[in-house]
């Protein structure tokens, strides 16, 4: 699990909202400068929509770092073959490698069926592969579908899962809220300066500090379950 990584980018978040409490408590003693230059509170706007694409970026590479870590477990040995695997595991590597989930054409899924026979008929330990994971789309709900997927029981404590579930604008908790905005910037639906309005930066904080609370237990989620060996059958 890259905690390092989910550290530097917390990091990296913290010290932008540092720098958009600097601009919002200079403009309380007249138009905030850069060197001479005016700071207008359309451009404050625009500065604090970024924080919807990095808390999206913190949410998404969480989801991937935790899942990646997962079927990282089954091949970094090289000792582990597919009957050890704990049963939604190996389900999950039958999807993969089968294809199951994907639609083929008639002569596409004849070819695949057979590579895959040949991959069990081999016999041989587990190399990397990976668990779809989608993309785009991260919030609660998301993470926590595909936690059920493979067996992870993310043990959210109830303070931080009742902070991440609260309306935080629009009746959409704070997961949901970044990822729609995100969306909706990415697809060109609003403006930069339309998602930062109304907004302050202690908002934004707030808004921050249910997320990162949340995504630090999901972690310690994952963490747990790999290191048990859940990811191996008994």
């Amino acid at each position: 699990m890259d905690t390092v990584a989910f550290e530097e980018r917390v990091e990296e978040i913290d010290s932008y909202i540092k720098l958009l409490e600097t601009i919002e408590r200079s403009a309380h003693s007249g138009p905030p400068e850069i060197d001479g230059d005016v700071i207008t509170a359309r451009q404050q706007r625009m500065l604090y929509s970024a924080v919807f694409l990095q808390l999206y970026n913190l949410v998404e590479a969480t989801a991937t770092w935790c899942v990646s870590a997962v079927t990282t477990a089954t091949a970094s040995s090289g000792a582990w073959t597919v009957d050890q695997l704990e049963p939604l595991i190996r389900q999950e590597w039958v999807r993969t490698n089968a294809r199951t989930h994907v639609t083929l054409s008639s002569q596409k899924r004849h070819k695949t069926n057979l590579i895959f026979c040949d991959l069990l008929l081999q016999g041989g330990n587990i190399s990397e592969w990976d668990i779809e994971k989608g993309g785009g789309n991260w919030d609660i709900k998301e993470i926590e579908t595909i936690s059920k997927r493979i067996g992870c029981v993310l043990r959210i404590s109830p303070d931080v899962y009742r902070a991440a579930k609260r309306p935080f604008r629009n009746d959409k908790n704070s997961l949901l809220y970044i990822k729609d905005l995100r969306n909706q910037l990415a697809h060109g639906t609003i403006s930069f300066e339309q998602s930062g309005e109304n907004l302050t930066v202690s908002d934004l904080k707030e808004l921050k500090g249910r997320t990162v609370n949340y995504l630090e237990e999901v972690v310690q989620s994952f963490s747990t379950y790999i290191s048990q060996s859940h990811v191996l059958g008994s």
